[in-house]
């Protein structure tokens, strides 16, 4: 192969090896350094003390908005136990997955408690966007049309109000938010008596959870911190323009010059070996 030949080459395997490099690291591009600066960490220590801490509080009357133009009071939901989730309509894959996962427990505990034996709540905490049409939509599109399960949107200070009294922590990270995934069990009176957690959870630790409830009973407390999950919505970011929780198509374009790039590699390299065995 001539010296020239031999430079084009190297000038190729530069250029490949740096876009890699940017891509794996994300430090050359323009909008690294605010990406960077924004992201948070939920501190799961103090996130599962908060949430474990809530056993024993009491639930306020709050009262919250619903996707049919109304509204409900928690305290019109007394008298039986209570399931609160939260989850916020820009996610795409772990709210979605934690409330088909409450769905499948929820039916499961119906078989086993009865129909009518428990309500259910989740409300929407990315506020304003989770108003009450997001969250009637989300219910929706998750396949949910149970009589006793109410998706909800709260005020600012009713939402701050709630996720103290049922210890629930977040914090917003790029593209989303690092949040418990919890679901609080509620008594017949308005008390905190067990959290549930993860997006995968037994089946059966929810129908044990709400048995407590209906015996008045609380559950032991829980020092795993493996029981957390962290949530961090992967591939989106968050545009403060729309407000909105949109794909982040860069991601693609570098993966698909990065793709272009070894491909063009292999071709020239190719091309030269096949000129140089024809001479």
């Amino acid at each position: 192969m001539s010296g020239k030949r031999r430079g084009l080459l190297r000038a190729c395997i530069a250029l490949l090896c740096g876009g890699l490099a940017a891509l794996a690291h994300g430090a050359d591009t323009p909008d690294a350094e605010p990406v960077q600066a924004a992201v948070q960490r939920l501190d799961q220590a103090e996130a599962l003390r908060a949430s474990q801490g809530a056993i024993g509080n009491a639930l306020g009357d709050h009262r919250l908005r619903d996707g049919r133009g109304g509204s409900l009071r928690l305290a019109d939901l007394r008298g039986k136990p209570l399931l609160v989730s939260f989850v916020y309509t820009g996610c795409f894959q772990v709210c979605p997955t934690t409330t088909r996962t409450l769905a499948r427990a929820v039916n499961s505990a119906m078989g086993a408690l009865g129909t009518d034996a428990f309500n259910v709540v989740t409300i929407g905490f990315n506020l304003p966007f989770d108003g009450p049409e997001a969250m009637g939509a989300f219910g929706r599109q998750q396949g949910i049309h149970l009589p006793n399960w109410h998706f909800l949107s709260p005020d600012p200070d009713t939402l701050r109000a709630l996720a103290d009294e049922l210890g629930f922590r977040y914090v917003p990270v790029t593209g989303g938010f690092d949040h418990l995934t919890q679901v609080s069990v509620i008594d017949g009176s308005g008390v905190v008596v067990a959290q549930v957690y993860g997006d995968g959870f037994a089946l059966s630790a929810l129908t044990d959870a709400l048995e407590l409830a209906l015996r008045g009973e609380r559950a032991e407390p829980v020092d795993a911190i493996g029981l957390l999950e962290r949530i961090r919505i992967l591939c989106t970011y968050y545009d403060p323009v729309s407000g909105e929780y949109r794909f982040k198509y860069a991601i693609i374009l570098e993966l698909a010059g990065g793709v272009t790039g070894i491909v063009a590699l292999a071709l020239f390299v190719a091309q030269r070996r096949r000129a140089g065995a024809l001479r």
